[in-house]
């Protein structure tokens, strides 16, 4: 157990055993737990974050030991992958057990299993599993659709008294969520591209990792992978690095409140503007985007515009998240 926190883990098994919510810290952003068990703590993570019921939740365990009591199927490509990757950010999708509750899965066939890497995560998954419960379901510790929170103040800021106990284990080394791969129909498709890249997937498995966009009908639904998501409340437009200076100086004439993230420095005469200028290593960037775009949103801008990022691996999944949040801003500034 995590020195110093063996109080506030005790505390927080203790809610999680009487069906609350617990926000807690991983490696890749802060999860909303519940008892994966119980179908009534489950309900309550739909209730906080307004998700509809039919987007299936990850289930957080303790160790790849578990994987048998959430899983029907194991196949050796699961094997491999939880000995290269986990602890860490990598959530695979495999047929469930006959156990596992609707209200998980969402209905469907399958269940998302990781083991994060964060010793505060960890040491909360291991005291839970001692009292005979399995895992954790938990989700980003958000409203659905919106920024997912890096910090404990992020959680409290966005779901307040709706989470019965906040642990702070400080901000996220990650930042962005897990890689999620389908292993559930003897192939390997990767569904969310994160911070483990396809090609790293392949050298592990020693065999083709094939890469899908998300949510289509042949697909097991899973956790992000919708069109809009991960998305600030202020309007957010992502442009080409050349049209960057363009773009916000059109607004800006149009008489709009801009603020920009962007990988370079800002010009000489935007020292009225909110300007961050994001890590040129994507491991950076990644872990300052969701907080970035949080103070970018409560800035008072009428537009957040933002640079796209490289076209290359290492770069895919925060491309990802950029593209959904561009997206599901878009999204709700319409409704």
């Amino acid at each position: 157990m995590s020195q110093g926190y063996d109080g506030q883990i005790a505390r927080a098994c203790a809610l999680l055993r009487a069906g609350e919510l617990v926000a807690f810290p991983t490696e890749t952003v802060y999860g909303l737990g519940a008892d994966a068990g119980n179908p009534q703590a489950v309900a309550k993570i739909f209730a906080a974050k307004g998700r509809p019921a039919d987007h299936p939740l990850i289930v957080h365990l303790a160790s790849a030991g578990a994987l048998t009591s959430w899983a029907r199927e194991i196949p050796p490509a699961a094997e491999k992958l939880a000995a290269a990757f986990w602890p860490g950010p990598l959530t695979m999708i495999l047929k469930r057990a006959s156990g596992v509750s609707d209200q998980v899965t969402g209905g469907h066939d399958t269940v998302g299993l990781r083991v994060p890497n964060h010793p505060l995560a960890l040491a909360l998954l291991a005291e839970f599993a001692g009292t005979g419960h399995g895992g954790l379901a938990a989700p980003s510790a958000n409203r659905f659709g919106r920024i997912s929170p890096t910090t404990a103040a992020h959680v409290r800021a966005e779901l307040g008294d709706a989470v019965a106990m906040v642990l702070d284990g400080g901000a996220c080394a990650v930042g962005i969520e897990s890689t999620i791969i389908d292993l559930s129909r003897g192939g390997a498709v990767l569904l969310r591209p994160g911070a483990i890249a396809a090609a790293a997937l392949a050298q592990a498995l020693g065999s083709k990792v094939e890469e899908c966009g998300g949510d289509t009908a042949d697909q097991p639904r899973v956790s992000g992978s919708l069109a809009a998501h991960y998305a600030p409340a202020t309007p957010l437009q992502l442009v080409a690095g050349a049209a960057l200076v363009e773009t916000v100086a059109a607004a800006r004439a149009r008489g709009m409140r801009v603020a920009v993230l962007a990988r370079r420095s800002p010009p000489r005469d935007g020292s009225d503007l909110l300007w961050h200028q994001g890590s040129a290593a994507p491991a950076g960037y990644a872990h300052d985007l969701y907080a970035t775009l949080r103070q970018l949103d409560a800035s008072g801008a009428d537009l957040i515009v933002v640079e796209e990022v490289p076209d290359d691996a290492a770069w895919v999944g925060i491309a990802d998240r950029l593209r959904r949040a561009a997206k599901g801003s878009l999204v709700q500034d319409e409704t």
